[in-house]
């Protein structure tokens, strides 16, 4: 009876581990491209104490219009806030703090377009902390916007125009954290990179 049962056990725990091991390959098989980065859902982020100015407009509701926020309208915003200059702040910008004409990073312009297009209609947006390249040393901040017509990556601070996911390549646009909502989310690639 005691030889079953550490033959169940050994069985059990090879099959945990065979089933972690494929659902691993699964997750960066499907994380190939930025938008189809596998994201869990998580109570709290690294960011969340800076992030409390830029809270309300990350919580604010959508406002129902009768159709999608089209592509050449977000591309005429992000070319609004892409010819702000750039200047870095420690803290977190209000989009009016953006807009006001001082110089902005790419916390604020990020955050600006994010409010632009939930004030206009548009759902699935996610704004996203990650580094632009697998060689980046900072973090960076940018939005994610799924639609019927295709993933997009809406970068204002160095893209004058939304780029699709395919455009960007697998190795841009590496997301770490996204919040949508009131939801925040920790990418997988996150999750295997600490263990």
């Amino acid at each position: 009876m005691v030889i079953i049962v550490r033959i169940t056990t050994i069985r059990t725990a090879t099959m945990k581990k065979s089933l972690l091991l494929a659902s691993l390959f699964l997750s960066f098989a499907a994380s190939a491209a930025f938008a189809d980065a596998l994201l869990f859902t998580v109570s709290a982020t690294p960011y969340d104490r800076q992030m409390a100015r830029i809270r309300p407009v990350l919580t604010a509701s959508t406002r129902a219009v009768g159709n999608q926020v089209s592509l050449n309208t977000v591309n005429q915003w992000m070319a609004d806030l892409r010819s702000i200059p750039y200047g870095f702040t420690t803290f977190w910008k209000t989009p009016a703090e953006a807009q006001s004409g001082a110089p902005a990073d790419c916390k604020a312009k990020a955050v600006a377009l994010y409010e632009k297009m939930h004030e206009n209609g548009a759902t699935n947006v996610r704004l996203v902390i990650g580094k632009r390249t697998t060689t980046s040393r900072q973090t960076h901040a940018w939005l994610a916007w799924d639609t019927q017509g295709g993933s997009y990556v809406l970068d204002p601070t160095f893209n004058w125009a939304a780029c699709t996911s395919t455009q960007v390549g697998k190795m841009n646009y590496q997301p770490l954290y996204a919040y949508a909502g009131a939801k925040k989310f920790r990418a997988a690639s996150t999750l295997v990179a600490q263990n």
